[in-house]
């Protein structure tokens, strides 16, 4: 049969649009929408008429029109970015978005997004406001600095530190602490953005004061330090501390800047976890400025933060970059939200998400895989086996890069060849993944693991495992 009778046959869109499923949906979403959907659902089956991959019999051509147009319509308007469930083991997991935000910082986006808030406005005086406002009370308070100032992330809180303060000037930075973050971002890159110069001072492994001091020249704007957020450089080391770094330049009558990356606003041994350099610390040894991000250790939305004197802090706010970096009202109610829990600390790891996960105990865990594991076999029967495991999780989005937390986790491992184990592995991944809420777990060791640090409603995982294995 040629293709031309086979294409005669295809549905008009109205006629797609007509099938009662469909009709259902322009009442729903809009005929427009639907349309367009229908549009597509036809393109697409004269491109499988003429691959000879689809029928052009008008009863099935109809059908499959209707029902494609159904699923595209579904895909358009399901929300975005999708919810899913982390059992990857990472916690501040940068690829599913970081920080779990409290109910306190959920319900005050809610309200600053339903209607008209005081950004920058004083309702005192009536008159325009600074937007920071909001939160640098809060800021200083749990800093000690003297003012603050907050942006959408925290390279962009070094961009505009840099801009402002070291444009078309130099800017000594130890070896050891160019870092590159996620997605192949390095602060010599934004360093190079920013307008200044990069002056590389030391070694990978040790850096001095000399070293310092000998780079410090006329065309010096400031002295900075980088933590070393996602990774560790162990051995024969040396590094400036940041009141060594602050003291020298401050004699030279230059301004030291600490970019802490991660940023914790608490003592983390407290809880258990490990030693990370706070902004208090910071500020306590001497630093004029510090950066710091939101969405990491600190627990909130995402946003870049800088505290500290506020001569300088007040010259990144005169910054005409100051407002195309700016946050927007919901990203300050949740930023203000998550700060007053800090006013708490003996009940910060009880109501901070992230910080709840990091602390879980793994007895807790445990309990949980015990009543998971036997539902997983019975869903998955043959794929393999199905066993409760010891392994480690991870705190993620470059914090505290060496610390690793005992979790517990469930691990399925296929049988077969070790190729045919690789598919299996890869098919069991997509398989979770596809599941209405998808879940996230990691492939290790020749297993899927579902690592549970992550998992709070476990009603809900075995709502989604008892759909495993149908059709």
């Amino acid at each position: 049969m040629s293709a031309e009778p086979s294409l005669a046959n295809l549905p008009a869109v109205d006629r797609v649009l007509a099938v009662p499923e469909v009709a259902a949906l322009c009442a729903e979403h809009g005929r427009a929408l639907v349309t367009d959907a229908a549009r597509e659902a036809v393109a697409r089956l004269r491109a499988g008429i003429l691959a000879g991959t689809a029928t052009a019999q008008p009863e099935h051509a109809l059908g499959a029109a209707a029902r494609s147009t159904v699923a595209l319509v579904g895909q358009w308007v399901e929300p975005v970015p999708r919810r899913v469930i982390n059992l990857t083991g990472t916690v501040l997991h940068t690829n599913l978005g970081r920080a779990p935000m409290p109910p306190e910082a959920i319900e005050a986006m809610v309200r600053a997004a339903q209607g008209a808030a005081a950004v920058e406005l004083d309702l005192e005086t009536g008159r325009r406001g600074d937007r920071d406002r909001v939160v640098e009370d809060w800021l200083v308070r749990l800093t000690g600095a003297e003012a603050a100032t907050v942006v959408n992330n925290n390279a962009a809180a070094v961009l505009l530190t840099l801009a402002s303060l070291a444009a078309r000037k130099e800017v000594p930075v130890s070896r050891g602490e160019l870092v590159e973050i996620g997605g192949a971002f390095r602060i010599p890159d934004v360093m190079t953005r920013a307008g200044c110069r990069l002056v590389e001072v030391g070694t990978t492994n040790r850096t001095h004061l000399r070293d310092f001091e000998a780079a410090i020249g006329p065309r010096t704007a400031l002295l900075m330090k980088v933590h070393t957020s996602n990774y560790v450089v162990q051995g024969f080391t040396a590094e400036v501390s940041s009141r060594a770094l602050a003291e020298l330049a401050h004699r030279h009558d230059l301004p030291c800047v600490h970019d802490l990356g991660s940023g914790t606003l608490v003592d983390l041994t407290r809880y258990g976890l490990p030693a990370e350099p706070t902004p208090r610390a910071a500020i306590a040894d001497g630093m004029d400025l510090v950066t710091f991000s939101g969405d990491k250790l600190l627990g909130g939305p995402q946003c870049g933060i800088v505290v500290g004197r506020r001569a300088l802090v007040d010259r990144l706010k005169r910054n005409p970059l100051k407002r195309a970096l700016r946050v927007d009202k919901v990203t300050l109610a949740a930023l203000a939200a998550v700060l007053r829990l800090y006013a708490d600390p003996d009940r910060l790891a009880e109501r901070l998400p992230s910080l709840r996960l990091l602390t879980r105990d793994p007895e807790s865990m445990r309990a949980s895989a015990t009543r998971l594991t036997a539902l997983v076999e019975r869903r998955l029967h043959g794929v393999g086996t199905v066993e409760v495991v010891a392994c480690d999780s991870q705190v993620g989005s470059g914090a505290l890069p060496m610390a690793r937390l005992p979790s517990v986790g469930i691990a399925i491992r296929p049988a077969g060849a070790r190729r045919a184990r690789a598919k299996a592995l890869r098919d069991l991944a997509a398989t979770f993944r596809a599941l209405p809420v998808p879940v996230i777990g990691r492939v290790t060791e020749d297993a899927f693991l579902l690592d549970l640090r992550c998992l709070e409603d476990e009603g809900e995982l075995v709502g989604l495992l008892e759909r495993l294995g149908a059709g």
